[in-house]
């Protein structure tokens, strides 16, 4: 009977496959390596991107960094001029205060008239004084009218004062109101209005019947 020795067959097989199995572990070796490397290169281009635009910017702003001063400077300069603008405004309206007021009225009352007491409160002034004559007091209160800083000018009253050096002199009362200024409603023509819509609600109209007939004949 012939027999065949099949030994060597199986390890020639063997080696066969264990080359396979090692040249596909080094293909997939490689292949890896290959993809970590261009990732690798990917990332290192992106980061020498990145910084070259960080460069770049740093680049800019050390360009721009004097108008940067500068606009700086001008929103300080701007601050101060706006402190200073509103400084001079309440100078200003502190200048249309008292002493604006006292001054307007030394320019409009006629030399031949003086006043003796100045009352001013909540926007509303109230002026007394001694002129010559009548006439006087109506060229004080035409000019009082004309002026922007005085409204609603209006005579209260007017009499024959007592006579000084030998001169009859007229005393004047004067109410006006300063320009842009509300005056405090006045509490007793406050009440007095509102006593006069209570009264009015409860009225009644009187009953009108019909018209008589005129008698014929």
């Amino acid at each position: 009977m012939l027999e065949i020795n099949l030994l060597p067959v199986r390890e020639v097989r063997k080696r066969a496959e264990a080359r396979q199995v090692m040249g596909q572990l080094t293909l997939t070796l490689i292949l890896t390596f290959c993809g970590v490397g261009v990732m690798q290169a990917r990332m290192s281009h992106e980061m020498s991107r990145t910084q070259a635009r960080i460069h770049q910017m740093e680049l800019d702003i050390a360009r721009f960094k004097p108008q940067l001063d500068q606009v700086e400077a001008f929103k300080k300069k701007k601050a101060e001029l706006e402190k200073k603008i509103d400084v001079i405004d309440g100078l200003d309206k502190a200048r249309r205060g008292p002493v604006r007021v006292m001054a307007e009225l030394a320019d409009r009352i006629p030399q031949r008239a003086w006043l003796t007491n100045v009352d001013m409160d909540n926007g509303a002034i109230k002026l007394q004084g001694e002129s010559l004559d009548n006439e006087l007091v109506a060229f004080f209160l035409r000019d009082l009218g004309a002026s922007p800083y005085f409204v609603d000018v209006d005579l209260e009253g007017t009499k024959l004062n007592a006579t000084k050096g030998g001169l009859k002199l007229v005393k004047f009362e004067v109410k006006a109101s300063l320009a842009g200024a509300k005056p405090a409603p006045d509490p007793k023509a406050k009440a007095a209005k509102a006593a006069g819509t209570r009264a009015r609600g409860k009225a009644r109209p009187a009953a009108v019947g019909p018209k008589p007939a005129a008698d014929e004949g």
